[in-house]
């Protein structure tokens, strides 16, 4: 099994008024948080964490997630909207005489 590090993750500190304090949190295990009285202890808190879940994942067995920076992104994705909304993009790509995805891709982008 290949050991994944855990300092690949996709890493955010943000303020939690709640609590009071900075809040370590990352992407790849929601689950997980660490709190801490500064950004950057935050940050090493929540790197120390994923570590530990990585490893007692692997040893245990588990599918660990693949980070986030080392994944591969087609670009394409599928999503599901109502036939009325479908039906007012549409036309409003008409209007502006562009293709419905390249309409999707702007507004999405934005």
């Amino acid at each position: 099994m290949k050991n994944l590090r855990s300092d690949r993750y996709t890493y955010r500190v943000t303020w939690s008024e709640v609590d009071g304090e900075f809040v370590g949190l990352c992407a790849e295990f929601p689950s997980l948080s660490w709190l801490a009285s500064s950004p950057e202890a935050a940050l090493r808190g929540i790197r120390k964490v994923v570590g530990e879940a990585v490893a007692d994942m692997q040893e245990s067995g588990e599918v660990v997630p693949v980070p986030l920076a080392t994944r591969r992104f087609s670009g394409k994705f599928v999503v599901r909207v109502p036939p009325e909304v479908h039906r007012r993009l549409a036309t409003e790509a008409a209007e502006a005489q562009v293709s419905l995805n390249r309409l999707a891709s702007a507004k999405l982008s934005r």
